[in-house]
């Protein structure tokens, strides 16, 4: 039986791609809606899950994109309800703001390209991230951000670690999990955002042909490593579905 996500996307270049075909094969229906671009954000009714994707904006951004309140709100109904939950970066960190976290820029710099998963003993325990924790694959995931969570919300399980120390992952509460990463993008979805940044990587010295064409050479052992993500998230929203919940 198929589940619907509810999927709040942020801007025309920041799509569900990878992640989102995934989740359709496993048997999820999405019901893409773009808010930037004036659709309505509906509730939570008739949705069995919510994925909120990433974003160039900031998470404390409420006043400058009407629609970030709007989405903390869902993300608080989502566990409220107990409705499986997934941010990816920007969503991630729109929830732990939601949450009473804090999320700020990365004293130590932008996060790009492909950064170590330090996944924790409680990453290699959980029900969403544990199958990945597990298996060799999962050692590495794409980054592309410059706000990290610095505290994480009150009660929230540290999953996973970047390099650095920042939070990589987080389990927010039983059903509702953050990931800093992108699981979802291929170069295709990175080329806008390396134009974007083009001029303070290139005053940085940052060598963007081949940070993309590291992405690129990767792309086996990425789709190896996270589409169990998808599985696994489309596996939490259907037994969510057969206990009771949405």
């Amino acid at each position: 039986m198929s589940r619907t996500l509810l999927v709040v996307q942020h801007e025309d270049d920041c799509p569900p791609a990878l992640l989102g075909g995934w989740l359709t094969e496993a048997g999820c229906v999405l019901d893409v809606r773009h808010p930037y671009a004036g659709e309505e954000l509906p509730g939570l009714a008739g949705y069995d899950g919510l994925l909120v994707l990433g974003g160039p904006m900031g998470a404390n951004d409420d006043d400058r994109h009407a629609w970030l309140g709007p989405t903390k709100d869902l993300a608080r109904r989502a566990i409220a309800d107990r409705v499986p939950l997934l941010g990816i970066c920007l969503g991630h960190q729109l929830v732990a703001a939601a949450l009473g976290g804090t999320v700020a820029p990365n004293p130590r710099g932008q996060q790009l390209g492909l950064l170590e998963v330090g996944w924790t003993a409680e990453g290699a325990a959980d029900e969403l991230v544990g199958p990945l924790a597990q298996a060799p694959a999962a050692t590495r995931g794409v980054h592309w951000n410059d706000d990290v969570v610095t505290v994480p919300p009150p009660g929230s399980v540290l999953l996973a670690t970047a390099p650095g120390g920042e939070v990589q992952a987080l389990r927010f509460a039983p059903r509702a999990w953050g990931v800093q990463l992108h699981p979802e993008v291929d170069t295709a979805v990175l080329r806008p955002w390396a134009a974007s940044d083009e001029g303070s990587h290139e005053a940085a010295g940052i060598d963007q042909a081949a940070l993309l064409l590291a992405i690129d050479e990767a792309r086996a052992e990425l789709d190896a490593a996270w589409r169990p993500l998808a599985d696994s998230f489309a596996a939490v929203v259907g037994r969510a579905a057969g206990e009771g919940g949405r």
